[in-house]
């Protein structure tokens, strides 16, 4: 290809509203165009990337055994609404895109595919003899992203691998899911990504484990818990591990003090000497149930712990079976909408009364209470007395009437011990995720009835396994890696050109002619490989081939009258002078063994 055939078109100056380096670099290079908010063209030298990760993909894929299918973008609102998803992903912030047709159906535009392919597999598969069976895609997919940022780390269309798993027993699905652990490996390492796998949370995918691979950067949203030795591994959301021990409080009697003006735990710590890890506090929640209860939560944590909503929802729903769509902490201003007077914030106890909620218009008139296991734990603490200006010490559970639902909803912390090995620590790193695994267990096939015949003539339910990629956010994770002052630094198995020719002076015969010559034997040799014909000055040439981050450049230069070229390496930039000849049995004989 021509460079002056391919309508390029590089920015040197930094687009305003790309805040990270991989974004800047896609737009500047002319890779992709924004089209609106989070939406964007994949121009022609990205969808060359973008299709050699596919081949990539698919290569480690099939040789799982799955075999590849397109499914509908459009998706029946009914399939959702028997799953339970339908409301969680379309109502508030939900991040379904939706609409209905010309005769009222609702309809849904794709954010994932369980709900279909659990359709088709019920309709399709009916013993076990054909078990079993995974089936993928790679398509766009659609997510109405509250926030879009980041270019293509969070778009709300972006390209995805999904594939499913169906299986006669937990077993054989646990296999699948080893198998399909090993080969993301195999694509991430393919693709010159380094990544980490964590355990992660399955969130409104749903399910009983799953892993994140997460690319290590410092643009990742994600924060990733990790033990000095890397044998542990979450995110965040889903960590778990051993806090610092709290200093104990010295013994005595319970009595209320008065504390003015201390409604933070600093302010109450720094008047009287006392330790955030002695107090408990209290916050108060409401979770918004999927059939669309308000349930007041009143939440006791260690004071110097910090809670993590996402434990929280999965408590209700593993522990209590509330299915939560929504978590937020309460406010002054809804109070006053519930026609309720005000709660004595900065001084509230695990035993406030359930009094402040009657009458309330729309909420539960009963607190849901839940206590962090570090609160628990502790046999004297400070805490709120309910009542303005004052807190109470030496307090106990067996005098507050014991001890609510005792449950990790705490996040792990930079220096807590892991759990595995508690002579390792935790740190932390961040992350982009470009991959997750999970087994599904029989979710959906319980939601909608998808059964197979199994050995003893009974029906069952199946066994599901759900593995994507996000195909165009692992391509700039790729640069957000690999890239330094002067632009990407391509691997060279998803480069979109292998090598680039660029000639100096267009003007001189003999440079343009030995370009020619060098462009026309590369092809023969199956090398792809970009000239750069354009009548534009070498510097030109050399920022925009720096910027594009071709893994080789020639230079034909002044050198070509001597039958010789200058041999450029971007990801180490050392530039060798050589004869043409050597210079082609170089490349011939190293491209091939790098592409994969």
């Amino acid at each position: 290809m021509r460079v002056s055939r391919m309508m390029l078109v590089t920015l040197r100056d930094v687009p305003a509203d790309a805040e990270i380096v991989s974004h800047q670099l896609l737009l500047r290079a002319g890779y992709i165009k924004r089209v609106t908010s989070g939406i964007y063209a994949y121009l022609p030298l990205m969808l060359r990337v973008l299709q050699k990760i596919n081949s990539i993909v698919r290569e480690e894929i099939n040789a799982t055994g799955a075999l590849e299918t397109l499914l509908p973008q459009l998706q029946p609102a009914e399939l959702w609404e028997k799953t339970g998803r339908w409301n969680s992903y379309t109502a508030g912030e939900g991040i379904m895109f939706h609409l209905k047709d010309r005769q009222g159906r609702k309809l849904g535009i794709g954010p994932t595919h369980e709900e279909i392919i659990t359709t088709i597999a019920k309709e399709t598969i009916h013993s076990y003899k054909q078990l079993p069976v995974i089936l993928y895609q790679i398509q766009s997919k659609f997510r109405d992203e509250i926030r879009p940022r980041f270019g293509l780390m969070r778009s709300r269309e972006f390209i995805m691998k999904d594939a499913y798993s169906f299986h006669s027993n937990e077993d054989d699905l646990g296999k699948t899911y080893t198998c399909m652990d090993i080969a993301y490996k195999k694509i991430f390492s393919r693709c010159g990504l380094k990544t980490v796998p964590v355990d992660a949370d399955s969130g409104a995918i749903g399910g009983a484990a799953s892993q994140e691979f997460m690319a290590t950067a410092e643009a990742g949203e994600d924060l990733i818990m990790i033990s000095s030795n890397r044998d542990y591994a979450a995110n965040q959301e889903k960590a778990i591990s051993i806090p610092k021990r709290p200093k104990p409080l010295p013994t005595g009697n319970t009595s209320i003090i008065n504390t003015p003006n201390q409604s933070t735990i600093d302010e109450l710590c720094s008047s009287n000497k006392f330790d955030p890890s002695q107090i408990i506090k209290v916050i108060i929640f409401i979770a918004k149930e999927e059939n669309g209860g308000l349930q007041p939560l009143l939440i006791s944590l260690r004071g110097d712990q910090k809670l993590n909503e996402v434990k929280i929802v999965n408590t209700l729903h593993n522990k209590l079976g509330i299915n939560v769509i929504d978590l937020y902490p309460i406010t002054i201003d809804e109070i006053r909408n519930q026609g309720l007077c005000e709660f004595p914030f900065g001084y509230l106890g695990p035993d406030l009364d359930d009094k402040y909620l009657l009458g309330a218009k729309t909420w539960k008139n009963k607190f849901l209470r839940i206590a962090d296991h570090t609160a628990t734990k502790l046999k004297l603490f400070i805490c709120g007395s309910n009542k303005e200006n004052h807190h109470v010490t030496h307090m106990s559970w067996d005098k507050l009437g014991g001890i609510p639902l005792s449950v990790d909803i705490r996040k792990a912390e930079v220096g807590d011990l892991c759990v595995h090995d508690q002579t390792q620590t935790l740190s932390s790193i961040r992350g982009i995720e470009v991959g997750h695994i999970f087994q599904l267990g029989r979710k959906y096939s319980d939601s909608l009835d998808a059964k197979y015949t199994n050995e003893s003539g009974g029906q069952e339910s199946f066994w599901m396994g759900c593995y994507g990629i996000g195909i165009s956010r692992l391509a700039q994770a790729v640069i957000e890696q690999n890239h330094d002052e002067n632009g990407i630094i391509w691997p060279i198995s998803i480069a979109p050109y292998e090598i680039i020719i660029s000639i100096a002076n267009t003007k001189d015969k003999t440079q343009t002619k030995l370009g020619e010559e060098l462009y026309n034997k590369l092809i023969k040799l199956g090398i792809e490989v970009l000239l750069d014909d354009r009548k534009e000055r070498a510097g030109v040439k050399f920022k925009d081939a720096d910027l594009l981050g071709i893994p080789w450049r020639i230079v034909v230069g002044r050198e070509a009258e001597f039958n010789k070229i200058e041999l450029f390496e971007r990801s180490s930039r050392n530039t060798t002078l050589m004869i043409v000849d050597d210079a082609i049995k170089k490349l011939s004989s190293e491209i091939p063994s790098k592409r994969s």
